[in-house]
């Protein structure tokens, strides 16, 4: 039987503090602090809820990253 693979540590930084920035700007912080993706969504977005380590999600309003959120 295959092991099961480990993943990757997350980056050590708290989603909170996305909140406020403009979306463009926190997307660029983001993958410079190491997630490996950063998904941008509009209000009441449709979305899978499975978690994926390394990934961030922003729910952006008129171009400000308004809630953020790891998975």
């Amino acid at each position: 039987m295959a092991n099961i693979p480990t993943p990757p540590p997350e980056p050590q930084d708290s989603p909170a503090g996305y909140v406020g920035l403009d979306a463009a700007h926190a997307e660029r912080l983001a993958r410079e602090r190491g997630w490996s993706t950063v998904r941008s969504l509009p209000p009441g977005a449709i979305i899978t809820m499975e978690y994926r380590v390394g990934r961030l999600n922003f729910e952006v309003r008129d171009g400000t990253v308004a809630r953020a959120w790891k998975g």
